[in-house]
């Protein structure tokens, strides 16, 4: 109880010391109501794929999906040509829309499916798995677009939902929200959240109780995949054109964000508004280093710094380290009595 609270409250002081420094460093206009707007509108389609990760390194035995930019990729290409085969945008562009976004969720579901599939039925382990399927669905969408950009437009429905406001807030980071709390309400109120972790703490007593191992890892990597396809989404409506390549430094972004979550990258515990308050802090640090000036290949450098930092301090009892009588107090290993 003491880690998910001290977690939660880390991140709360870290996203209010990062917009005071904001604040302080720009005269104030980093906390404008445009820029506020700027990286919200940011924050969603990373964000999707973050509690993706979480999800699979919550089920343990080194689970986690590199796929997921890929498949989202993959998601925006192959459901475009599709969309565009059977519509025009210019002639129906709400029926364009509509099957673009059916067929991006769908894609996104069958290639998370597949992930599951595999990691499932042939005990392949996870990291080497979706690595190799990261690489089939980069190929995949390569061959559909034919290494080229494919045009999505502008139609109405679909680019309202990643430029246009509800009550001052971008559309696309209500849908994100609303999706991490339909996700967040499922892991902590319903058999499939209790096995999943259970799954990922101790996984042979998960196995020897009776629980769906199959089931639960297959439905994990849907999960992550649906929301690949959702990524997919917002990515195509916050830009007039999909591309196989999109976003890739995102899988690096994704990871690092479930680590600074607190996500136990041995599995068993995550928490999905930990995930959402670490995405907004890794946005708020993301635009600090844009109003200082530096380039993207020392963001990507921060960022993998960063990464290795919090494994580290994950890894490691640093205040146990420097205080050892705090870390004899906090053991979980009891001390024995002397008889009396």
């Amino acid at each position: 109880m003491q880690r998910t609270g001290g977690q939660l409250l880390m991140l709360v002081v870290i996203n209010g010391l990062l917009l005071v420094a904001g604040a302080v460093i720009s005269g104030g206009s980093f906390l404008s109501i445009f820029n506020l707007q700027s990286m919200a509108s940011q924050v969603p389609e990373i964000g999707l794929l973050a509690i993706g990760v979480m999800l699979a390194m919550c089920a343990g035995n080194g689970g986690i999906d590199l796929s997921g930019i890929a498949l989202a990729n993959l998601s925006g290409v192959l459901s475009a040509v599709v969309a565009a085969s059977v519509f025009s945008v210019s002639d129906d562009a709400t029926a364009f829309s509509l099957t673009f976004i059916a067929g991006a969720i769908l894609i996104g579901l069958l290639g998370g499916l597949f992930n599951g599939f595999l990691i499932a039925r042939f005990n392949i382990t996870p990291i080497l798995c979706t690595l190799g399927t990261q690489m089939a669905f980069m190929g995949l969408a390569v061959v559909v677009s034919g290494g080229r950009a494919v045009m999505v437009g502008s139609p109405p429905l679909l680019s309202s939902l990643g430029n246009d406001m509800l009550l001052a807030v971008p559309i696309s980071f209500l849908i994100f929200v609303v999706v991490a709390a339909i996700i967040a309400a499922v892991v902590r109120f319903t058999p499939y959240g209790l096995w999943l972790m259970l799954m990922g703490t101790n996984p042979k007593a998960a196995v020897y109780a009776g629980f769906p191992k199959s089931g639960v890892l297959m439905g994990t990597y849907a999960l992550s995949g649906t929301l690949s396809g959702l990524a997919g989404i917002i990515i195509a409506a916050r830009n007039v054109n999909v591309k196989f390549d999109y976003g890739s430094s995102y899988l690096l972004i994704a990871i690092l964000i479930a680590v600074m979550a607190g996500v136990k990258p041995e599995g068993g515990y995550g928490r999905v508004v930990c995930v959402v308050l670490s995405a907004i802090a890794l946005q708020l640090m993301s635009s600090l280093l844009n109003f200082g000036g530096l380039s993207n290949f020392v963001r990507d450098f921060a960022w993998g710094l960063l990464l290795l930092t919090f494994l580290a301090v994950g890894r490691y009892d640093f205040a146990g380290f420097l205080f050892p009588g705090r870390r004899t107090a906090n053991s979980s290993v009891p001390i024995p009595q002397s008889p009396k």
